[in-house]
This record gives C-alpha cells, structure tokens and sequence, in this order.
C-alpha cells in the first residue's frame, strides 16, 4: 500500500470503499463533481494533488512513487523519462480518458488580419510567428517548462518550423527558428488555469491566448471576456493531449479498472464532453455542436530527450529580454554588381516580410532585434544600426543595402576584425545579449589583414567577444576553405550559397544565428 492508501471496511449492502491519492494536473480541478459521482457510484474516492503536468512528469520517480495514481494532461514527457532511464524502469500501465488540442485564441479582429493574408483563410503557426515578429500579434503562453499547454505550443511551433510534417529529430532542432515567434509572448504562467485567469485581467493588452480547446471554449463561456475569441485550429497541425490515468501502485489495480471503466462508460463521457468541452475517446460517441469539426492535422510528440530539452534550452525564461542583436558584414566589392547585389537586396526584402514562404515567416527580422549592417570592399565602406520598431526601421535597413557605391578591393578579415573591435565594446556594456556576425562574401581576400592575423586578434579578444559567433555565406568564388576556417574558430559555421539562392543560404543562417 503506498502513502496516503486508506482502506474502508466494506460492508454488504454496498461497494467497497477506497480513498486513493492522485498525483494531477491543475486543469483536472473541473472534474471534480464528476469525482463526487464516481464516489457515490464505485466506492472509490480520488484525492487530487496538483502540480503543474511537466513538473508532476518530473517527480514522478520510477521505483519511488509517492502517489497511487497520476493523471496528467499528457504523459509523453514523463514517458521520454521513462526511455532515457531504460529498461529497469517498467511503464505504468495507463489509459487515456478524454482529448483537447493546444489551439489559439485570438481576438476576432486579429484573426481576421491573419486569415486575409493566408492561402484559403486557414491561419498556420507559420502565419502566427510572422505577425509575432512583426508586432502585430502579442499572446499568452504557459510556460513549457512547467506546463503540458506551454510545452505542446512548443513542441507544435518547432515541427511547424522544421517542416517535415513528422516527429522532431536532434536536426530539427539543432538552430533556433522560434525567435520571432516568441517575441510576442507577453504573458506566462506556469499553469495553464494560471494563464487563463491572468488573461482575464490583461485581455485588453493581448491578442491572442494559446491553451487547450477546453480552457478556451469554458473562458468564453464564463462572461469574463468582453468579446469572446475565435479558436484557430492551426493548418500545420496541433499536439493533441489525451488525459492519461497511470497506475503508479500495480496493488491498486482493482481500483483502477474501476475508476477506468466509469470514466470511460458512455454516460460520463457524455458529462465529460458537456461539462467540461473535452473530446471523449470513442471516436463513434457524438460529439457536441462545439466539438463536432474535426481538428484536423494531429502532431508526433518527441521520442527523443534530446530534442525537448533543446527545445526548452532555447526558449530559456519566458521573462527574459530576447531581442538580440546581429551584424551583417556584407560584401560591396565591385564584383558584387549586377546581379549579384540585386540578389542580395532581394534576400534583405525577403527577411524583411517579404518572403510569404512557411520558412520566411519563421526566420524574418523581429521587433525589438538589433540589427547593424556593416558595407565593405577594401575597408568598412559604412555601417549602419537599428532596432526594429516598425516597418520604417525596415525601410531604413533596406536602404542600407541598396546603397549603390562599391569598391575595388576586397579585405575580408580586415572587416571582421573591425566587427569584433566593435562588438568587443556593446558585449561589455551589454552582458547576457545574444550577438552574432553573418558575414557575406563572394571573393577572395585581397586587401588588409589575412586570416591567420585575424584569428590571432580575434583569440587575444576578451572571453565575451570571442562568445560572439560568426556565420559565414561563400557566395561566387569565395575561398570555401578560409570562410569555413573563420566560422569554426569562432563557433559558427559556414553555408555556401553556389548551389542555392542567396535568400535560402542567409534563411539558414537566420535559423543558427545568436
């Protein structure tokens, strides 16, 4: 018997009675007077212990279980423990009670903005980072380090972004694509009942909340909302949570098939359904109005620790600053006339907004990033820095780039040590600032310091200027080896843009930078 088993003579007339302890998510609270049913019915009475789903995951320790039962909104990161444990750490036995998606909430107005600029008015995460990273759309989030509804936000942008439709692989990860996106949370919790009531209060600040179907189909019931939000079922497919009940005690099996099969009787599900907006698990029970659609593309959860915590190593604290700041040391030597810098005008009005692909939405610049472009032939021709504010800052920065005065020499190295000498100054007043140097080139270096000087100056630089990476893009007849070289040395790497467009190379750049 574990901690908190408690046992009750049973008598003739009646079921045996159980008191069992559950280790549960915080959304369960609203089944509660269902629970109070299950007594009356079984016997059995389930004492729910909250704790936020990843964290509960987290504590649940194979071998040292502290509860007879857990039910989570999702047992998927609890089960990527179980694997990463291996085979001494045997599965509890588990069945799945009801369904929600991780869908967005947004305001009417906001909705119908994004669903004017979509193909066949159907909103993707793609078209939601797009207008985060423009500013126009601030949302809530829990927090995926606590929270399933944060974690399965995450997990559904991030495969969103990869783009292959299937479940994250280490690759998929292995660069940040998820800025912009997140540069429009503007509210967490480590709950998602947490977030719904902080929403409440800031509704009129925000845009959009992102949560289960459920959370977001009883807020708007609830009269807390001045105008109820449309719920987007996003085209490139959602994470799907299915309610698991674990048996963590094998002693309180009898118990649990009990528990098991009323909650999975028809009648309850039908109350599940009505009372608190969840999808039942028969897929032949009818559904209410609300949840009769179907929710359309279901997406894999990880099968690989690795992966979710790179996720969350890369979304960091949700209440920290994450505008960064990059430079662009580009090439303006005079074999970069013609069609060549019109190339690379084009690639900045691509990351500008420009670009509608899926992948240009994920990687374009973002509000509050900084972003300096520094033009050079045989010396730094200018530079040039922002923060992008608004869509004149953008115009400024295009500018920049369409600058029509070129060089004859080309001294590469010479220009990245001046970034260096430069940055070397704002990593020092501005400890903790992701930084990062692209730098574009489509010629050898001819002019100015070589690259063993380089490496030189840049190894005697102080440890917060050496952190800064650079990415290099070999553009025409770049020397591959030395641009390669410089971006390892530095902790970057090098893509070569011969055999791609030069939007595609710089898109990939995006993706790893900072």
């Amino acid at each position: 018997m574990t901690l908190g088993t408690v046992l009750t003579a049973c008598s003739t007339d009646g079921p045996e009675t159980a008191t069992l302890t559950v280790l549960a998510s915080p959304e369960l609270a609203d089944m509660r007077p269902l629970l109070d049913d299950l007594r009356r019915d079984t016997g059995v009475t389930l004492e729910l212990d909250y704790r936020s789903t990843v964290d509960a995951s987290t504590a649940l320790a194979p071998g040292d279980y502290r509860h007879d039962f857990a039910w989570l909104s999702s047992d998927r990161y609890f089960q990527l423990k179980l694997k990463e444990a291996g085979q001494g750490a045997e599965r509890p036995l588990g069945t799945s009670i009801m369904k929600s998606p991780v869908v967005i909430g947004m305001k009417q107005e906001t909705a119908d903005r994004l669903r004017r600029g979509t193909p066949g008015g159907q909103i993707s995460w793609a078209d939601a980072a797009d207008a985060a990273a423009a500013g126009s759309l601030r949302f809530g989030m829990a927090d995926p380090r606590h929270s399933n509804s944060g974690l399965a936000t995450l997990v559904g942008v991030a495969t969103a972004a990869a783009g292959t439709g299937e479940a994250l692989r280490p690759e998929d990860v292995s660069c940040d694509r998820l800025r912009g996106f997140f540069t429009g949370q503007r509210l967490t919790a480590d709950s998602s009942r947490q977030l719904t009531e902080s929403f409440v209060r800031r509704q009129d600040d925000l845009d959009a909340l992102i949560t289960y179907e459920s959370e977001l189909l009883s807020l708007n019931d609830s009269g807390k909302l001045r105008r109820p939000l449309e719920i987007v079922y996003p085209k490139d497919g959602m994470v799907l949570s299915d309610y698991p009940l674990l048996l963590l005690d094998p002693a309180r099996r009898a118990a649990y098939d009990k528990v098991v099969d009323w909650l999975k009787s028809e009648p309850v599900q039908k109350k599940i359904m009505e009372r608190t907006l969840r999808r039942p698990v028969d897929p032949a029970l009818p559904r209410t109005a609300r949840l009769r659609d179907p929710i359309g593309n279901a997406l894999y959860f990880p099968d690989d620790q690795k992966v979710v915590d790179k996720l969350l190593a890369d979304y960091g604290d949700p209440g920290r600053d994450r505008p960064a700041r990059v430079v662009f040391l580009l090439d303006f030597s005079g074999s970069m006339r013609g069609e060549r810098i019109a190339d690379l005008r084009a690639t900045f009005d691509g990351l500008s907004g420009a670009d509608d692909s899926r992948s240009g939405k994920f990687v374009r610049f973002y509000r509050g990033e900084t972003l300096t472009v520094m033009r050079f032939g045989g010396r730094v021709l200018d530079e040039r820095s922002l923060t992008y504010g608004g869509r004149r800052d953008l115009d400024r920065l295009r500018g920049f780039v369409h600058r029509a005065d070129f060089d004859g020499s080309t001294a590469i190295w010479s220009a990245l040590d001046h970034a260096y000498r430069k940055l070397s100054r704002s990593v020092r007043d501005h400890p903790g600032e992701p930084v990062s140097i692209v730098l574009m080139t489509d010629g050898e270096n001819n002019d100015g310091i070589d690259l063993d000087t380089f490496i030189r100056r840049y190894q005697s630089l102080p440890a917060a200027a050496r952190a800064v990476r650079t990415y290099t893009i070999r553009y025409g007849e770049a020397d591959t080896g030395d641009l390669d070289r410089a971006a390892r040395k530095t902790g970057g790497r090098m893509v070569d843009a011969t055999d791609r467009s030069l939007l595609n190379a710089f898109k990939e750049i995006r993706g790893c930078a900072q």
